[in-house]
């Protein structure tokens, strides 16, 4: 089987679950919209993560915050994919200056 690579415009966001990328980032979309999309992931992990360091951890079993870590994982990991595309743009628009 043949993998095709995505257009340019699209960069593969990171994933550990696939061998093929699924999920995609629009490098063209406005920066407002990137950073936007960053925020809100990373507020949302910021007040998971709040809650659960408020949570008294002998109440939940092994694999409950082996689920925790791996959701903070995933909205950690999806906020760094987006910052990379972010700073490349940034870079790319500074080089033609």
């Amino acid at each position: 089987m043949t993998t095709q690579h995505p257009p340019r415009r699209f960069t593969p966001m990171s994933q550990f679950a696939t061998d093929y990328p699924v999920l995609l980032i629009d490098s063209d979309a406005p920066i407002r919209e990137l950073h936007n999309c960053v925020s809100e992931r990373l507020n949302a992990v910021l007040k998971y993560l709040n809650l659960m360091a408020c949570t008294s951890l002998p109440d939940y079993a092994e694999n409950d915050i082996n689920t925790v870590t791996n959701i903070a994982r995933i909205m950690v990991q999806d906020v760094s994919d987006v910052f990379r595309v972010i700073e490349q743009r940034g870079f790319d628009t500074s080089k033609g200056q």
